[in-house]
């Protein structure tokens, strides 16, 4: 069955778009959003926006059960202005199922900017296994190539210690990707450690791990070198058994010995075949 996330809102009349002012206690967050991490600093910043300008667009919000509403989008606004301490806020409510308003959730959070890595890779997973795409349909959908979707996919890949300092933008993305080359977790949680007390750059990380993964070559051993001795007696027993080993070879061999002044003297006499 064709599927479309945008399919929803294509077919959607006007006036469900019409503007309410719904009170921020009966308002919940969405459990589907893929913005894990929210900087003070920026809802500050919007919120002090808000005070100046007001809320120029109004937050989307499904209806739930016990007069509860969930957020599909506008979650930093919905922040912003609990944090100016406002009682209501303008928002459009819409009629959808769970897994419509999980998909929308996601969608309208990866249309922002200042997602993470992860942030982004894990909505890719949630909306694949939402509603059973695959990676060419999910891509498709995103208006994203195929690769794109996957190379994202793969950080998940990663260890959670890794994830996490991508979550937390420790590290980048990119460190990320080159720790992904190592196959072992324990020499990607080593080299995450060395990237983060080092500050190590990307090329810096990517050098590491080529000496880490090139193969080693092995050093040529020394060959030995057999002492030679001094003792003439070794000498003269070597010089013996040469001469027992040609004579088992059936040639008659002389031998004459005699001690002169500081030498011992041996004379091998060979026979000649004169034929």
């Amino acid at each position: 069955m064709a599927f479309s996330f945008f399919k929803k809102n294509k077919e959607e009349p006007n006036d469900k778009n019409r503007v309410q002012e719904i009170p921020l206690s009966q308002i919940v967050p969405n459990q589907n959003q893929p913005r894990t991490i929210f900087s003070d600093e920026s809802i500050a910043e919007l919120a002090d926006t808000i005070y100046e300008h007001g809320l120029l667009q109004p937050i989307v919000l499904r209806k739930l059960a016990d007069d509860q509403y969930e957020i599909i989008a506008g979650e930093r606004r919905f922040r912003a202005v609990t944090k100016l301490g406002y009682e209501k806020v303008p928002a459009i409510v819409r009629e959808m199922s769970d897994s419509e308003s999980a998909s929308l959730a996601i969608i309208e959070n990866l249309h922002r900017e200042g997602l993470t890595a992860i942030e982004e890779a894990k909505a890719y997973d949630h909306l694949m296994k939402l509603n059973d795409l695959t990676q060419k349909h999910l891509a498709k959908e995103l208006g994203k190539s195929q690769g794109f979707v996957a190379n994202k996919l793969r950080l998940l890949k990663l260890p959670q210690a890794v994830q996490d300092a991508i979550l937390d933008r420790t590290i980048t993305e990119r460190h990320g990707r080159s720790l992904l080359t190592l196959d072992d977790e324990t020499k990607q949680l080593e080299l995450l450690a060395q990237i983060t007390e080092n500050g190590w750059s990307v090329k810096e990380t990517e050098e590491a791990i080529k000496k880490l993964t090139e193969p080693k070559v092995a050093k040529k051993k020394k060959r030995a070198v057999k002492s030679v001795t001094s003792d003439p007696k070794v000498v003269v027993n070597t010089f013996k058994k040469t001469v027992e080993m040609v004579e088992k070879s059936g040639v008659k061999v002389n031998v004459t010995e005699e001690d002169t002044k500081g030498f011992h003297r041996i004379i091998i006499d060979i026979p000649v075949d004169k034929d």
